[in-house]
């Protein structure tokens, strides 16, 4: 097992009652502790009184970040499974596996003495959580290991990493740090990122607050993302093509607008194995520029006129007999804050288009959606038509609330168009996994 000379540091100087790991993306962060560490402090620790615990966001993400890469170093037999009392058995010994999400699912160690703990993406923890946490670590010999990635410079956990009173031994990290990644990798993330916020924080490893632009990289420059769908590609073309028949997915999304935006309708295409997202068509409709109020049944209409637009457009016909099909033109993904108008619209577009399928949208965090979009961006694997204005204008004028002190928050005031960026993510976000893993 080979280990880097940041990774063997923290071995050595890793000996205080708090040792936390701070920094990039796949910069070794967790390696050295599936590896070696949460290990040898059970080991250490076996027979003394007091209980066993890992904390992550979710009994899952402890289980893929944790247990699974201990397990494929240590096999199944000395790393268990996580049982119905949320306990794994490891290196012989009990350990409460819980999500730190929220207060109620530590509830069941609250009160109790913790001898070991291991923190897995604290910066994502319930802030109570960890204030729980500091109180239960009560025995001479109890001491807790963790890594996070950054996040904004007021976060709870700065705060506490920078009292220079408690016993905090803490190690940065920059992704530069991790020599067994292949310098292609590097270069391609780094390239991801650039421009934007989370290159300060991923890949540099720093406490930076998010401001100015949100899509740097694309306000820049919208013509560097602008694609052609064509029928059959041209010789010279002066924009990147697709063959109408390599968009093998259409999903449309729906944002309901309130009294100061509009709906929101955009059109996604992907190519093959998600290789390729294309924002395909979007259209913005505001009460301000139609000629009477828009109710329930002119939204119908507007939404269905605009899928037919989409499927002229970009749909692939196969013929069946006398029977027709659309392949490419699956689903509608509706804002699920509006029932009634959800639920109109679904009736609207299964009378219409009766092989559609239409679900409310997953709604993920929206963090977690610019995050997904600033990473096809910075990988040349987002793209969008001239049919597409509404949703470029959204991408280009997007900006981080500089307001808001302790967390992320793209601002939504009125003054930009969230509804079609709202809209264009509903389209992707049940795949952002895949998407990411494509990148």
């Amino acid at each position: 097992m080979q280990l880097s000379k940041k990774q063997n540091e923290y071995i050595v100087n890793a000996t205080h009652r708090w040792n936390i790991k701070s920094g990039a993306v796949r910069s070794g962060k967790s390696f050295v502790d599936t590896a070696f560490v949460i290990p040898f402090r059970i080991r250490e620790r076996a027979g003394k009184p007091g209980l066993n615990v890992i904390l992550g966001v979710s009994k899952s993400s402890i289980e893929r970040n944790v247990l699974q890469p201990m397990r494929e170093i240590y096999t199944d037999k000395l790393i268990g499974q996580i049982n119905s009392q949320n306990i794994a058995r490891i290196c012989g010994e009990e350990v409460y596996c819980l999500g730190a999400e929220k207060v109620s699912q530590v509830a069941k160690i609250q009160g109790a003495s913790i001898k070991y703990c291991y923190g897995d993406e604290i910066a994502k923890w319930n802030k109570e959580v960890f204030q729980m946490l500091k109180s239960r670590l009560d025995k001479p010999y109890s001491c807790f290991d963790g890594s996070c990635n950054p996040e904004h410079p007021t976060h709870w956990l700065k705060e506490f990493l920078d009292n220079d009173e408690l016993d905090i031994y803490l190690q940065r990290y920059t992704i530069f740090d991790n020599p067994f990644l292949p310098a292609e990798f590097v270069e391609q993330l780094c390239k991801e990122y650039e421009g934007t916020i989370y290159y300060d924080r991923l890949i540099l490893g720093l406490w930076k607050r998010a401001e100015g632009a949100i899509y740097k990289r694309f306000a820049d420059n919208p013509e560097k993302f602008r694609c052609e769908v064509l029928d059959e590609l041209e010789e010279k073309p002066q924009y990147k093509q697709f063959k109408k028949n390599d968009i093998v997915s259409i999903e449309i999304g729906l944002d309901f607008g309130g009294n100061q935006s509009g709906h929101s309708f955009v059109a996604r295409g992907y190519t093959d194995d998600y290789r390729d997202v294309i924002g395909l068509m979007s259209r913005r409709i505001m009460a301000k520029d139609t000629d009477a109020d828009i109710d329930s049944n002119m939204l119908d209409q507007l939404f269905c006129d605009f899928l037919q637009d989409v499927i002229d457009q970009y749909g692939v016909i196969v013929k069946h007999g006398d029977y027709v099909e659309y392949c490419n033109v699956e689903s509608v993904y509706y804002d699920n804050a509006e029932t009634v108008l959800g639920n109109s619209i679904r009736n609207a577009v299964e009378k219409r288009f009766p092989w559609m399928i239409v679900r409310k949208a997953k709604k993920a965090s929206i963090i977690d959606r610019i995050r997904c979009t600033v990473r096809l961006m910075g990988a040349g694997r987002f793209w969008i038509t001239e049919d597409c204005k509404s949703l470029q204008t959204a991408f280009s004028d997007a900006v981080w609330n500089k307001d808001v002190k302790d967390k992320d928050e793209r601002l939504d005031d009125g003054s930009t168009d969230i509804d079609s960026l709202d809209a264009f993510e509903y389209t992707i976000e049940r795949e952002m996994r895949d998407l990411i893993e494509e990148v």
